[in-house]
């Protein structure tokens, strides 16, 4: 047993997830939730061990819901993510998770140099609770709640060489978009409904995500997020899984402490009317699943977009992943398997 759950963390600890918050000169600075992709809560002594890849573009720039002239050549990441729960008891789970960006890129419009960054974002400590779980001869319906916090391992102020004055090295920090963490302590809260219908292997469920975010070290406070998801899935041909997702996300505008100065924001690469934004998602899953392990691919489609001011949009983002379950202690009743896999929300 103990040499399974090593290769399974070697295993995911290859693979991710992230995604963009706000545009290239405004707002940003790491995903809002890592990983979100939460559902309901596990059995007792039950651990579930996540990893995934993702990869995010843009090169296209909105002024509010209508393309816009370009202002950068091109915005990406390349982020892993591992997260590892465990069910305490059969109503309440603990989920630690955290992230590496091997890359954040920015290419600025007709220029050669790009501005890059990496390293390790944020810690999430993420409890759920199950407060419904009825079970019926052919349906199975839950709600569970979740409060959490996410804790930066990395401060949001990451420089950028520029020059040199003699010997002497310049720095500037670098935007926000580039920092692999805001740098803030965020409060996160969460609610997942679900029903299901095991015998003819469909599943309705829907998610809802509020990130209350703090303030960072240099007195920037980036906006709140609110994500809202519905789900329809359906499993074919015995171990292939397909569900559809319809995300809607609102991201508040920026705010700043009353000592940070215009000066401070032009440093920083900030424009504060170019924050916030409205966004409409498509996302299709596809996974495969061979006993525990359960193999995934994901994709975003934007469907609707509408920003604040001018920044980049959302153009497309890939994630592939693996999750996989067991019981650390042996159980006395084998439990139904009832293990549902939920896309990241923003």
């Amino acid at each position: 047993m103990k040499t399974r759950v090593i290769i399974v963390l070697i295993l995911s600890l290859l693979i991710h997830e992230a995604t963009f918050a706000q545009g290239c000169c405004s707002g940003g600075g790491g995903n809002p939730i890592a990983g979100g992709n939460s559902t309901g809560v596990l059995n007792k002594n039950q651990l579930e061990i996540s990893g995934r890849y993702q990869y995010n573009y843009s090169d296209v720039y909105f002024s509010k819901d209508s393309d816009t002239l370009n202002m950068i050549d091109g915005l990406s990441s390349s982020y892993l993510f591992l997260k590892v729960d465990y069910g305490l008891s059969d109503k309440f789970t603990m989920s630690i998770a955290s992230g590496y960006y091997t890359q954040k890129k920015l290419v600025e419009l007709g220029q050669t140099d790009t501005v890059t960054s990496s390293g390790i974002s944020d810690l999430i400590i993420f409890p759920r609770y199950s407060v419904l779980n009825k079970k019926r001869e052919n349906t199975r319906t839950e709600l569970t709640l979740g409060l959490g916090i996410k804790i930066p391992l990395s401060s949001g102020e990451d420089s950028t060489l520029v020059g040199y004055s003699g010997e002497n090295a310049i720095y500037t920090i670098s935007p926000p978009t580039v920092q692999v963490s805001s740098g803030s302590q965020d409060l996160i809260l969460y609610s997942f409904l679900y029903h299901g219908y095991p015998k003819r292997k469909l599943r309705f469920f829907a998610n809802a995500l509020y990130i209350k975010k703090g303030y960072n070290s240099m007195g920037q406070k980036f906006g709140d997020y609110v994500s809202m998801g519905l789900f329809v899935g359906k499993t074919v041909f015995k171990k292939i899984g397909v569900t559809v997702q319809l995300k809607g996300e609102w991201i508040d505008k920026m705010q700043v402490a009353k000592t940070v100065s215009e000066i401070d924001l032009a440093v920083y690469g900030i424009d504060m009317v170019s924050t916030g934004s409205k966004k409409v998602f498509f996302i299709p899953q596809l996974s495969y699943t061979e006993k525990n392990l359960t193999l995934f691919v994901t994709t975003e489609v934007p469907l609707y977009q509408y920003l604040n001011g001018v920044q980049a949009g959302s153009l497309y983002q890939v994630t592939a992943g693996l999750t996989y379950r067991l019981f650390v202690k042996k159980q006395k009743v084998v439990p139904e398997n009832t293990f549902e896999l939920v896309p990241i929300p923003k």
